[in-house]
């Protein structure tokens, strides 16, 4: 079944099921994945070589869509779920020791993916624009799926949540493997298209296309909003 005529595959272009879209606060959650200083800071101007200066170049549209779009919308959404009392939790990469043993694999691995964010950490630190409130849940993981790294499906189903809805970064990362990992477990799962980002427009793009109609719905930060009214 789809909810609207974006970002479908080929898999879907027949499927003319139309749905709307439907959240039930009472058994609903908002998991908002590594809003962290390491992912969302812009590159310091120290000295840089040319290959350097243009790669950081390249990041650029990251974050102007991180700035102008994807924090606002965060902030939008929280007020809403806090003002309508619906569950909000906020997960981050964070290794339980500080050389970082703990680490699944990839986040060992070399290069972009390698990662080590130790307890007390400034970079592991979630952004102060959407940090926070005492009492909202925060679970430190040291793999990509949230609920693969964490005791997330034992709280959502103890909390009597069913439906899960899901921003942060990267798309074709962290949240990927969380949306996934959520609708195996038979999770409802509503991943919102300007609340999330991929390091550029064309990954974004095709990992929302990839997801939407299986793994979840993609929607954007108006809808979800007007559906919690």
């Amino acid at each position: 079944m789809r909810i609207n005529g974006r970002y479908v595959s080929l898999y879907y272009e027949m499927d003319h099921d139309m749905g709307e879209i439907d959240i039930v606060p009472e058994k609903t959650a908002l998991l908002v994945v590594d809003m962290q200083r390491f992912f969302l800071t812009k590159p310091d101007n120290a000295p840089k070589t040319p290959e350097e200066l243009d790669y950081n170049r390249s990041w650029s549209p990251f974050f102007e869509a991180i700035e102008h779009t994807v924090v606002p919308n965060h902030q939008r959404i929280l007020e809403a779920f806090r003002q309508k009392k619906i569950e909000v939790i906020f997960a981050m990469i964070q290794s339980k020791t500080a050389d970082g043993r703990d680490r699944s694999l990839d986040h060992k691995a070399t290069g972009f993916n390698e990662l080590l964010l130790p307890p007390g950490s400034r970079e592991s630190e979630i952004i102060p624009e959407v940090t926070p409130l005492d009492g909202e849940i925060v679970l430190q993981k040291t793999t990509d799926s949230v609920l693969t790294g964490t005791s997330l499906r034992l709280m959502l189903h103890n909390m009597g949540i069913d439906t899960v809805v899901v921003t942060g970064i990267y798309t074709d990362q962290c949240i990927s493997c969380t949306v996934r990992s959520l609708a195996d477990e038979s999770f409802k799962v509503w991943l919102i298209e300007d609340a999330c980002r991929a390091a550029t427009e064309e990954i974004q793009n095709h990992e929302l296309t990839v997801l939407n109609n299986i793994y979840c719905h993609v929607i954007n930060t108006d809808e979800l909003l007007n559906a919690i009214k």
